[in-house]
């Protein structure tokens, strides 16, 4: 089905995000170490990697869900509200049998309010952009009878109404039919069209040659970064499929002075980082200054993007 024309007409902000120096993970353990780079505004990218490479904690860490150890992660051109995140749909619990228009009008709450009424107009508007995706005459359906097909259809309607400069997606194609993932895909582009950046967790690399101009491959930090087609060369292939098998799920933080993170020893890949050595305090964190790991306006000066494929971990 073709998905009508529902965003917005009016232009849309510039919107990047500059990564200085981030570590990034979960209970005092990093999944993703020392990540410098841009993604420019109007970015159409793919962040990819094997399982456990870090990819959805990059994702929420962007959206501010996890503020980084170290180092920054900075918006540049926008709040973080202005942020618009399409969770794993495994993630999202379908269980309670909300409406259809309900819970795509919560694309609203940054206009309305979370308690906000709804004028005519925006009613209006979720009906548009259920026509958009194909659901016409789905708005007084529930969320727990919808296949997972049309629940990705009802996410990407929510996302066109909170018609963001900054669309973070993550595994939007995933056990979803072929036409569906084709529809969303059009709209993608269109995103794209529009100025908007969009930045998407996949896992099907001939999507990504033929959509993505450009990504990021992780492997708990950055392998590559740049041109798609360079970044999936064979060699960086290799190396990311090698790398979350040698790493330390326990080690604690590394140093504040970018140390590499701590890999087996066995295994080592190359560029990886090296092996803890003996004798070293592993139990030193990094300090904060109540800034570092805040988003906040552009700071002065520019960290340009890591153009150069197979970027290791900055060593101490």
């Amino acid at each position: 089905m073709k998905l009508h024309n529902a965003t917005s007409a009016r232009p849309v902000r510039p919107a990047g995000v500059r990564f200085e120096n981030a570590t990034i993970g979960y209970e005092r353990h990093p999944a993703v170490h020392h990540i410098d780079g841009r993604i420019e505004p109007g970015a159409l990218m793919a962040v990819v990697g094997p399982n456990g490479a870090g990819k959805s904690t990059l994702l929420k860490a962007i959206v501010g869900a996890l503020p980084p150890y170290g180092g920054r992660i900075v918006l540049e051109g926008i709040k973080a509200r202005d942020v618009a995140y399409l969770p794993q749909q495994a993630e999202i619990d379908r269980s309670f049998p909300i409406p259809v228009f309900d819970f795509v009008a919560m694309g609203l709450w940054k206009s309305c309010g979370l308690f906000g009424g709804f004028a005519r107009s925006r009613t209006a508007e979720v009906s548009d952009v259920l026509a958009a995706v194909g659901l016409s005459g789905f708005e007084r359906r529930s969320l727990d009878t919808l296949s997972g097909g049309q629940m990705q259809r009802v996410l990407f309607a929510r996302l066109l109404l909170q018609d963001a400069p900054l669309i973070l997606l993550d595994e939007p194609f995933t056990a979803i039919d072929s036409r569906t993932a084709r529809d969303l895909m059009d709209l993608v582009l269109r995103w794209h069209g529009e100025g908007r950046t969009v930045v998407a967790v996949l896992h099907d690399l001939e999507m990504v040659r033929q959509s993505f101009p450009e990504s990021i491959l992780l492997a708990r930090r950055v392998v590559a970064w740049g041109p798609t087609g360079e970044v999936l060369a064979p060699a960086n292939l290799n190396d990311a499929r090698r790398m979350p098998e040698a790493w330390d799920e326990h080690a604690p933080l590394c140093d504040d002075h970018g140390a590499e993170p701590h890999v087996h020893p066995h295994g080592n890949p190359p560029g990886a980082g090296r092996p803890a050595e003996h004798g070293h305090d592993h139990h030193h964190h990094h300090h904060h200054d109540g800034h570092d790991h805040a988003h906040g306006p552009a700071a002065a000066g520019t960290v340009p993007a890591e153009r150069a494929v197979r970027v290791g971990a900055r060593a101490s």
